[in-house]
């Protein structure tokens, strides 16, 4: 195209550009913020008699599995009391200017410094401590812009910060803030607040109930005092008190009697708007960490969970049941159930405590996710650890009174003084055991010895692959892990043992099946993510076992509540050695079912066996739960490999002139020297390897191989000749 035609071509528009270039960018620079100031100009603020009749944008919702049955409505039964600004306790007001906003009375409605400066601390420390909006902010995103989520709702929020402290005295403003916020579920306003949580009115609040609430107010979900994060809550709470020292609100003094007060909460009420409490909390907390207390509270999402209603109902009423029963006989006043589809891992139902509202037991604590000392319930991944390296589940390990310490001599047969020699229930000892027969009896001796040879590094770290959480520190446990010595959540265990219900795959554990918005269209939604982590043989072997009622019967009798006549069920039970804790958890391919029993206050119950305190609750629900699933038998592991040593396949006597096999007549052959322990066989190193040449280079060698000799020795090891002849 010829110039002069009246059209620019690129090179005319360049060169235009560049000879007007600053005046070009100076326009554009008037224009947008000329458009900016008449926008700011006539954006109005409502009616400030509005603001007092706040309601909350739309209601999340969160249902069972079905998307049918409503488990909570998250802002029904909204709770707000309004008072004056002069009956609102000097201590709540100091508590939330100074965690909040320092210089609320100096500043104009906005301070973009401290924006800036919270927006940098909070990336770099990744914490909840600071805040970049002032009072008068949060009042206008709260009362005004509630369900604005336009890219310009920050914009906003300043000018309108700033016409608002033009137009109200700061004092109004405060009044307005503490009346509005939110401090948990459908409270809102601190004079709602105080009531529920303390029994009094606003005006009489101490220093410390001051510095809880305004410790809430940052993330009411995350920081409720019936939530999983008290100790959270209390950090903050804390935290707050030095804010307000440090800020010239309180004296030394009366900082420190703050910190000195003992505060105790109200217990929450019954509600019949509220289904599967433990359950519905442990869900909001988790969605309140990925989307934010806002969305939560206001987003109007419609939540459907993996929760079946049914299963939960029953679960609910046998842990109420058996509650009252074990309190009775057993001193044990509280329990957990956790249900977990193994093919998805999706949590059927979670029973936090035998009575969500009951404060006498401190109800409202989710015991299915704290954590306690598992007992014997550990022991399955040790011997999964074992079957990973080539032992079998008829290889030999010696239920013999053994020192492991090695600084102590192997004839102190005691645990004091740093000494280590463990003892099973029962105080017995039964000599050679196949590992078969000494898990699904629950001996510890030889489990000690299986954690030995295993690793405890190696059990830790497939325990964490199978779903437990916070045992990393090998240091920590040393060889009393097998037996217990770390804490497992019910959650967590329940989890782990689905992956050996589920052939070695595991799902994580998953309560969220969808969440859409409120315009029904879908944020999230459960996709499986199986992962092969244990092999399928190991698996197998440990199902195996469990469900062995054979193998079981000289601990628990033929015919105990583990056994469950017609269904193929793989059943462990764990008692911690103080008594403080029992578990069970049982699984079939299709569900998989943990429970535990105790007290919340961690003191002991009475001495019985988990068989007796927690298997009735347990098999009555099974017994409940199992009719509406399908009979699936657990796949049989292989034969045993008839090439590996004898001691791997169940061989414990051998020849003095060939090692390598054998049989052993009671009634014919006197003991002459044959009979050792495992590491006389075995390299823990290298267990398919040949035999150790000198099997004294590992320290435990001669403190096993005494307690054989001490046993043989014994009264004990002549019944067992009696037993077998």
């Amino acid at each position: 195209m010829k110039r002069g035609t009246g059209i620019l071509g690129y090179r005319d528009i360049l060169r235009v550009w560049k000879k007007n270039k600053g005046l070009i960018i100076s326009s554009g620079f008037l224009i947008f913020f000329g458009c900016v100031f008449l926008w700011a100009a006539f954006l109005r603020i409502p009616d400030l008699s509005d603001l007092g009749d706040r309601k909350v944008a739309q209601s999340t919702k969160i249902y069972d599995k079905t998307g049918k049955i409503l488990l909570y409505d998250m802002s029904s039964n909204i709770r707000r009391t309004i008072v004056p600004f002069e009956e609102i306790s000097i201590n709540i007001k100091n508590a939330t200017l100074a965690i909040e906003d320092k210089d609320f009375y100096n500043h104009g409605g906005v301070k973009i410094s401290s924006f800036i400066r919270a927006l940098l601390v909070n990336l770099t420390t990744l914490s909840y401590s600071q805040g970049g909006s002032t009072i008068t902010q949060q009042v206008v995103k709260n009362t005004i812009l509630t369900g604005d989520k336009t890219p310009t709702r920050k914009i906003k929020e300043w000018i309108l910060a700033d016409k608002l402290d033009k137009l109200l005295p700061k004092d109004e403003i405060l009044a307005l803030y503490l009346n509005e916020s939110p401090y948990g579920g459908s409270i809102y306003g601190v004079e709602e607040a105080s009531i529920s949580y303390f029994s009094k009115r606003a005006k009489d609040l101490s220093m410390a109930e001051a510095a809880y609430l305004a410790a809430m107010t940052k993330a009411p979900t995350f920081y409720s005092p019936y939530g999983k994060n008290l100790d959270k809550l209390e950090d903050r709470k804390n935290l707050v008190l030095r804010e307000m020292l440090t800020g010239g609100f309180i004296t030394e003094s009366e900082y420190e009697r703050a910190l000195a007060e003992k505060v105790v909460f109200n217990q929450k009420t019954e509600s019949d708007g509220l289904k599967a409490p433990h359950f519905v909390f442990f869900v909001i907390d988790q969605l309140a960490q990925k989307y934010g207390e806002e969305t939560m509270s206001k987003g109007g999402l419609k939540i459907t969970t993996s929760l079946d209603y049914d299963i939960q109902s029953k679960a609910e009423a046998l842990a109420k049941k058996y509650g009252e029963i074990n309190q009775k006989s057993f001193n044990a006043d509280n329990n957990a159930i956790v249900v977990i589809d193994p093919k998805t891992g999706n949590i059927l139902s979670m029973v936090g405590s035998r009575n969500y509202f009951d404060k006498s037991i401190g109800g409202n604590f989710n015991v299915a996710t704290a954590h306690r000392q598992p007992g014997s319930t550990f022991k399955p991944f040790v011997y999964s650890t074992l079957f990973n390296m080539g032992y079998t589940t008829e290889t030999i390990l010696f239920d013999v009174r053994t020192q492991f310490s090695t600084n102590c001599p192997p004839d102190q047969l005691t645990s004091d003084d740093g000494c280590y020699s463990p003892e099973n229930y029962d105080e017995k000892v039964r000599g050679p055991m196949t590992i078969r027969e000494a898990l699904a009896q629950s001996i510890n001796i030889p489990a000690v010895k299986a954690l030995y040879l295993a690793g405890i590094q190696n059990s830790l770290d497939l325990a964490e692959r199978m779903g437990i959480k916070k045992l990393a520190d090998p240091n920590q446990y040393g060889l009393t892990l097998v037996l217990g010595g770390g804490e497992v959540s019910p959650l967590d265990i329940t989890s782990a043992y689905s992956v050996f219900a589920n052939d070695g795959v595991r799902n994580p554990h998953n309560a969220v099946l969808k969440v859409e918005d409120a315009q029904g269209s879908i944020i999230e939604e459960f996709v499986p993510n199986p992962e092969e982590v244990l092999p399928k043989e190991t698996a197998r072997k440990i199902s195996s076992i469990l469900s062995d009622n054979n193998a079981r019967t000289p601990a628990y009798g033929a015919s105990s509540a583990l056994y469950i006549p017609g269904r193929p069920v793989a059943v462990k039970t764990g008692t911690t050695n103080d008594y403080k804790d029992a578990w069970i958890i049982g699984y079939t391919p299709n569900i998989a079912v943990g429970a535990w029993v105790g007290n919340n206050s961690n003191t002991p119950m009475e001495k019985k066996v988990a068989g007796f305190i927690v298997a009735p609750m347990w098999r009555e629900l099974m017994n409940q739960i199992l009719p509406s699933l399908p009979i699936e038998e657990f796949s049989s592991p292989e034969p045993i490999d008839e090439d590996l040593k004898p001691v791997m396949r169940g061989i414990w006597l051998t020849s003095s002139l060939d090692e390598s096999g054998g049989t052993f007549n009671f009634n014919q052959t006197p003991f002459d020297g044959r009979i050792h322990s495992i590491l006389y066989w075995v390299d823990k190193n290298n267990p398919l390897g040949a035999r150790p040449e000198n099997p004294n280079k590992d320290p435990q060698y001669s403190r096993w191989e005494y307690g054989v000799e001490n046993w043989i020795n014994s009264p004990a090891y002549r019944d067992f000749l009696f037993s077998r002849s």
